[in-house]
């Protein structure tokens, strides 16, 4: 119930927020969420964009269960060139342990780290060629909770790249590594997300992830949704997805993203 109350406050601001977006030409907004695929496109010089939403995680091994509940996951992205922006973000994380059915009272909650970032754009689309940004991110441990506060800063890096397949579908995948939280390992990071539009405003993706550690075993997800364009400034989503190794039951979320357009 909680989420839900959350998720509706988040909507309602949203809406209000794209009532006064100026009408300028932009087209419609493109998102670095609801899929673990970070687009491979910046927003644009003086455009601030806000993308939120919450989830539901939970996995149980030996009679443990681990359940997650995010209420926000808020990126706001801000572009300060024409192929350059700065991105902030944050989560704040509630988690519940069940033993042999039993919830333990040690709840924890708080902020992850903050990821503080920026993208820039590096080749656009050209026949085979596809669109290409750079995106890099660092997580400082001081930012988060004490429940989530993890032992290492953590840095992560990827390239974007995308291809057009057709005038109603395309594909987007990611490619980069990750340092930090619990282990100061390294892990190679994968995304590969298809996306089909069934019409102008009502689209779906289905996307396969995961990392692979360098002395770790590999951890590979699989997720799909569909995303609802409300107007050109105001997207709505939702997904569900499992792990296929260990280590998630359950993933389920929903969520918007809307843009402010420069004056």
């Amino acid at each position: 119930m909680k989420l839900t109350n959350f998720l509706m406050a988040l909507t309602c601001f949203g809406f209000s927020v794209s009532v006064f977006a100026q009408d300028t030409n932009l087209g419609a907004l493109v998102t670095d969420r609801p899929d673990a695929t970070e687009a491979s496109s910046t927003v644009g010089k003086g455009i601030l964009q806000f993308e939120t939403g919450g989830l539901y995680e939970s996995f149980e091994a030996n009679s443990v269960k681990t359940e997650a509940y995010t209420f926000n996951t808020m990126l706001v992205r801000y572009g300060i060139l024409d192929n350059v922006e700065l991105r902030l973000g944050w989560d704040f994380v509630e988690g519940i342990t069940t033993v042999n059915g039993t919830k333990l009272d040690n709840i924890t909650s708080g902020l992850s780290p903050l990821l503080l970032g920026m993208k820039i754009d590096i080749a656009e689309e050209n026949g085979a060629m596809p669109e290409i940004a750079l995106i890099g991110h660092v997580f400082p441990v001081f930012s988060a909770s004490a429940d989530y506060r993890p032992e290492y800063t953590g840095i992560d890096f990827r390239l974007s790249l995308s291809h057009t397949l057709s005038e109603k579908s395309s594909l987007g995948y990611n490619i980069g590594a990750q340092w930090g939280e619990d282990s100061p390992e390294a892990a190679a990071i994968y995304t590969l997300a298809y996306g089909y539009s069934f019409t102008e405003k009502l689209g779906a993706y289905v996307e396969l992830y995961g990392d692979l550690p360098e002395d770790s075993a590999a951890n590979h997800f699989w997720d799909a949704g569909f995303t609802y364009l409300v107007n050109n400034d105001l997207q709505l989503d939702t997904y569900f997805g499992t792990s296929i190794t260990q280590g998630q039951d359950l993933l389920v979320g929903l969520g918007f993203s809307y843009r402010v357009r420069k004056k």
